[in-house]
C-alpha cells in the first residue's frame, strides 16, 4: 500500500547511538484511561490534553506505561513459545542502540443481533511494526485488512456515508459484503530537548475526555506532519498540517477521484499550576481547489506558527473554514479531574445561523471508592445547529465525510458515562450515553448534518439545539476481556450492547452480542 511509504523513510534519518528511547503509543480510550491515576495526579505535572502519547525514559508515566505492558510477568519461568504467543512480540531486536518488533494482529468476532435477527462478524487480518533508533528517533505502522458484518445500524451508517465507521472507505459494492483497508504510519523524529516532527498518516486527539469538540480521533487517519515544541516544563505546543479528502464533494474534469482539502491546527497547552491548565486552539479548513478546478493557491498564513491569525488565505471562491476553542481541566482530588472545552465556529456562511458553538464539561479519575483500578469518567456534550458546516461542503469540518469532532456532528445534547475495572488479566468496561438531537427531514437542514450545506433549505428561524425531528438516543454497552499478550493488547472478548434510537416516525432498537479474539490499541467507536 502506497501509504506505508512513510515507515521506510527512517533509513535515511539515522541518528547517533543512545540508551534512552522515545516511545509512540497509539491512542486508545481503553488503554489510556488506566493511566489515570498517574496522568492525572497532581504530584505530577504532565500535558495530558495533545494525544497520542509521546512517552521518554524520563517520563513519571514510564514506570506505570511498562508495568501495564508486562503485567508483572516473569518471563524467566516460561517457555520461549509460552513467551511468543502470550508475552512478547512475533519478532523482537533490542540492543543499546536501536529496538524492533513485529506483531500480527487479528480482529475476529462472532455475534447476533436479536431484534431483527442477524448474525454479525469481522474478519481482520493485520500487523503492527514499532522501533527506536538511538534516543531521538521512532518509526511505528500498523496495517488491517478486512471483511465483516454489521448490525443494522452501522449497516446504514456505511450505505449513507460509504465509510466503515472511524476507519476507512468501503471499496466493495453497497450490496456486497464491506470490504476496507486501513493503515496507520508514523516516523517521529526529536531534533533537540524541545522539538520533536511527526510525519506520515495519523490521527490527533485533543482534550481530556472521552469526546473531543474540538479535535477528535472519530474519523479515518490522514496525511499529517505534526510539530510538537515544550517551552520549559509548563507549555507545551503543537502545529499540525493535514491532508483530508471529500469523496462526496463536486467533482471536475481535471479530476478523477475524491476532492482533496488541507486543514491546519494550532494548540498550546499551559500548567498554570500542578493542578490547573488551560490550551487555546485553532483550527482552518480550506479546499484545494474550487468546483471548477482552480487551485486554491498557497498563503503563508498556512505555516504560520503564530497563534490566532487574523487572516488565513484568499476569501474566493470559497472562504476558508475557521475555529477556535478552548480546554481546561482543574485536578480537584488526588486522582479526580475536572476539565472542559469550548469552541467557537467562526464560519465560511454569511447566512443567519446563529450562534455556532459546541462545549464540553466532565470529570474522570481513577481507584474509585479506593478501589485500584477502578477509573471512571462521566462528561456532557452539546453543538448548536450548524456547527462545524460550510455552505462550501468541501470544507466542513470532516474527514472522508465523518465528523473531526464528536460522532454526532452537531445540534445534539449528549451524556456519556464509562465506568473501567482492571485486575490481573482481566477487564470489565460498561458505558452508558443518551443523547437528544434534531435529525434533518427530507427538504430541510436542521443543522446535525455537518456535511450538508448550510446556506439552503434552511428552516425560517433557528429555535435552538434539537430543533428539527427531536430524537432520543439510548446506549448501553459492557465487555468483559480477558488480555492473553499486552504487548498488543491482545485478547479474548464478550460484549453486549443495546441500543434505541426513537423520534415520532421510527424506533430502531439494537440487541446483541459478540465474542472475539482481538488486539491492537486502535479506537473503533460505534456508540452513536
Amino acid at each position: 500500500m502506497k501509504k506505508l511509504f512513510t515507515s521506510t523513510l527512517f533509513l535515511i534519518l539515522l541518528t547517533g547511538a543512545a540508551r534512552a528511547q522515545l516511545m509512540y503509543q497509539p491512542y486508545s480510550y481503553q488503554f489510556y484511561q488506566k493511566l489515570n491515576s498517574q496522568v492525572y495526579s497532581p504530584s505530577t505535572n504532565l500535558h495530558t490534553s495533545l494525544k497520542p502519547f509521546l512517552i521518554s525514559d524520563s517520563s513519571k508515566l514510564r514506570p506505570l506505561y511498562d508495568t501495564l505492558l508486562e503485567l508483572n510477568v516473569d518471563n524467566s519461568k516460561r517457555s520461549w513459545l509460552n513467551h511468543l504467543l502470550f508475552t512478547g512480540h512475533l519478532a523482537q531486536v533490542t540492543t543499546k542502540d536501536y529496538t524492533f518488533s513485529l506483531d500480527y494482529l487479528p480482529d475476529l468476532q462472532l455475534g447476533r443481533e436479536f431484534q431483527q435477527p442477524k448474525t454479525t462478524w469481522l474478519n481482520t487480518r493485520g500487523y503492527q511494526l514499532y522501533g527506536t533508533i538511538g534516543s531521538n528517533f521512532f518509526f511505528y505502522s500498523s496495517g488491517y485488512e478486512n471483511q465483516g458484518k454489521f448490525a443494522n445500524y452501522i449497516s446504514s451508517y456505511i450505505s449513507k456515508t460509504d465509510m466503515v465507521p472511524g476507519e476507512a472507505f468501503n471499496k466493495a459494492a453497497p450490496t456486497v459484503t464491506p470490504d476496507w483497508e486501513y493503515v496507520t504510519a508514523l516516523i517521529g523524529f526529536k531534533a533537540n530537548k524541545a522539538v520533536t516532527f511527526e510525519l506520515g498518516e495519523d490521527k490527533t486527539f485533543i482534550g481530556d475526555g472521552y469526546r473531543s469538540v474540538l479535535l477528535s480521533d472519530y474519523a479515518a487517519s490522514y496525511p499529517l506532519l505534526r510539530v510538537r515544541v515544550d517551552f520549559g516544563p509548563n507549555v507545551e505546543y503543537m502545529a499540525e498540517w493535514a491532508y483530508m479528502q471529500d469523496q462526496f464533494a463536486p467533482h471536475f474534469n481535471s479530476f478523477t477521484n475524491n476532492r482533496r482539502k488541507w486543514a491546519g491546527f494550532h494548540y498550546l497547552d499551559w500548567n498554570i499550576t500542578p493542578r490547573a491548565s488551560i490550551g487555546f486552539f485553532n483550527a482552518v479548513i480550506s479546499e484545494e481547489a474550487n468546483d471548477q478546478g482552480k487551485l486554491h493557491g498557497f498563503d503563508a498564513n498556512y505555516i504560520d506558527p503564530i497563534y490566532f491569525v487574523s487572516s488565513f488565505g484568499p476569501s474566493n471562491p470559497a472562504p476558508d473554514h475557521t475555529m477556535v476553542g478552548f480546554n481546561a481541566k482543574y485536578k480537584v482530588l488526588n486522582k479526580t479531574t475536572v476539565y472542559g472545552q469550548y469552541l467557537i465556529d467562526q464560519g465560511s456562511s454569511p447566512g443567519n445561523n446563529g450562534n455556532r458553538n459546541s462545549w464540553q464539561l466532565g470529570f474522570r479519575g481513577a481507584d474509585l471508592f479506593m478501589v485500584k483500578g477502578f477509573n471512571y469518567l462521566f462528561e456532557y456534550n452539546t453543538s448548536s445547529p450548524y456547527t462545524y458546516s460550510s455552505q462550501y461542503p468541501i470544507t466542513d469540518y470532516a474527514q472522508y465525510n465523518e465528523p473531526l469532532a464528536d460522532p454526532l456532528g452537531a445540534n445534539f445534547k449528549e451524556a456519556v458515562g464509562i465506568l473501567n475495572y482492571s485486575i490481573g488479566k482481566f477487564d470489565f468496561q460498561g458505558q452508558i450515553n443518551y443523547a437528544k438531537y434534531g435529525l434533518n427531514t427530507a427538504t430541510v437542514n436542521y443543522g446535525k448534518d455537518i456535511t450538508a450545506p448550510d446556506n439552503g433549505n434552511l428552516p425560517p428561524s433557528i429555535t435552538g439545539t434539537g430543533q428539527g425531528l427531536s430524537t432520543t438516543l439510548k446506549y448501553a454497552e459492557g465487555t468483559i476481556a480477558y488480555v492473553l499478550n499486552p504487548k498488543y493488547n491482545l485478547r479474548l472478548e464478550v460484549g453486549g450492547l443495546i441500543r434505541q434510537e426513537t423520534n415520532s416516525l421510527t424506533d430502531n432498537k439494537t440487541v446483541m452480542i459478540t465474542f472475539g479474539l482481538r488486539s491492537t490499541f486502535r479506537d473503533l467507536y460505534h456508540d452513536f
